[in-house]
């Protein structure tokens, strides 16, 4: 938090190095969808970046790649190469660019996994929706805390407890603070 003009200042511009994953797994664009899976189950992960001849990252394969691709076709995946079965292309952001703007990414181009990449398109990372998922929840659980205080403060501005709602308007009954709304269906009880 920042503290600006007397008022406090809460940065939801988060990096995306903040809660990126460093050294993905990768492997090489001719290697076989069987090593593929072997490198997912080791590293314990649901997708593996594929690098084309130059080291660059030219896609991604997943469990469902597997899945959809190879297991539901029957097709040995020793036998099958990663390059064939891969997603592309590949959607990929700077380590720069903050959560909000990977999260966009993932909604508009229907994604749950991002590669970070530096300035000369070298895999540096990887974000997943599981990552962002993370962050807003200890944010939500920040902003609880906030509302808690606020709420032992007796002030009548913040968030319902009944029916959650910002209100300026905000009235302690039976120990919850409740909104105009709220506190007339509690009377009619």
């Amino acid at each position: 938090m920042s503290k600006s003009s007397g008022n406090f200042h809460f940065n939801t511009r988060v990096p995306v190095r903040e809660v990126m994953r460093c050294n993905p797994t990768t492997i090489d664009y001719a290697g076989t969808v069987a090593r593929a899976a072997m490198l997912m189950c080791r590293d314990e992960v649901g997708s593996c970046i594929v690098l084309g001849p130059t080291n660059l990252p030219i896609g991604i394969v997943t469990e469902e790649d597997i899945n959809c691709k190879v297991v539901a076709k029957d097709l040995k995946p020793g036998a099958v190469i990663a390059h064939d079965i891969m997603s592309t292309p590949l959607i990929t952001i700077s380590a720069d660019r903050s959560v909000k703007d990977a999260a966009h990414m993932m909604i508009k181009h229907r994604v749950r996994r991002l590669p970070v990449v530096d300035d000369e398109n070298r895999v540096i990372g990887i974000v997943t929706v599981r990552d962002i998922l993370t962050v807003s929840t200890e944010i939500n659980e920040l902003m609880a805390d906030l509302v808690e205080i606020n709420r032992l403060e007796e002030v009548e501005v913040g968030v319902c407890s009944r029916c959650g709602q910002m209100s300026d308007d905000l009235r302690r009954i039976d120990n919850n603070l409740l909104c105009p709304s709220c506190r007339e269906e509690e009377l009619l009880q």
